[in-house]
């Protein structure tokens, strides 16, 4: 291969790597936005089910069509970044690539592991948006019912204070959930936080490592070079204090 194919090949797998790169942040950061959009529809929700129930239909449209957009968005940008992983692939097997296979696999299979993570990542989040969102519009659903009751039975039907008490211990136990939910949330985005900060620094130290083979001898010689004289200043120091002896004893 020449050397401007060489060059057009490289600069053609280095475009790719920075459309990956590029995807999988623009992804790290909707995925949060995502996940804090569910937590606080959910939240709001369970604080207060009388406010939800009253509202009007087009500020819980509204609110609806923002998650409807963000989980297409966020399925665009997987689909896209599969994308990429394709087109990285498709080039780990052409000719021009055979004298860097290992390294193109390496990296390859690095995207394709950040692609699987978040991939994971958005249909849990999803999956426990969708059963969250069911189990308050079944509590709603009950809540209204009550309400209807009380006004056709009277304040002071007994039934219904029961049921109503019923209803409020029922609603004090799902916001307890949902904070212990939430905070499990909270933690996970910190933890993938600091995990993409620990791939991020992997990376630099293997790039470098990679760029730069003479570091590792360099550092080994000074290792050897620190350690000879060492040894050279310990003798010396053995010698002068067995001489010292002599002197003193003499």
């Amino acid at each position: 291969m020449s050397t401007t194919n060489m060059a057009t090949s490289s600069n053609y797998w280095e475009d790719l790597r920075k459309q990956a790169r590029q995807l999988e942040n623009e992804l790290e950061l909707k995925l949060v936005s995502f996940s804090k959009l569910c937590t606080g529809y959910s939240s709001s929700s369970s604080r207060d089910q009388r406010t939800r129930d009253s509202r009007s239909d087009s500020v819980g449209s509204s609110q609806d069509n923002m998650l409807v957009a963000m989980t297409t968005e966020l399925e665009q940008l997987l689909a896209n970044l599969t994308a990429v992983n394709d087109k990285m692939a498709e080039y780990t097997n052409s000719p021009g690539a055979s004298s860097r296979s290992a390294a193109l696999m390496h990296t390859l299979q690095r995207h394709r592991d950040i692609l699987q993570d978040y991939t994971l990542e958005f249909h849990k989040t999803k999956s426990n948006f969708l059963s969250l969102r069911e189990r308050e519009d079944l509590l709603g659903s009950v809540h209204r019912d009550i309400e209807s009751y009380k006004s056709s039975a009277g304040v002071n039907n007994r039934r219904t204070e029961l049921i109503l008490k019923e209803h409020e211990h029922l609603r004090n136990s799902d916001s307890l959930i949902d904070n212990a939910i939430s905070i499990a949330i909270a933690t996970k985005e910190n933890v993938t936080f600091q995990r993409g900060m620990l791939k991020s620094i992997q990376t630099r130290v293997t790039t470098l490592a990679n760029r730069f083979p003479t570091i590792n001898s360099l550092i080994q010689k000074v290792n050897l070079r620190k350690r000879r004289d060492s040894l050279i200043l310990g003798g010396v120091i053995g010698v002068c204090t067995i001489l010292l002896l002599l002197y003193t004893f003499h």
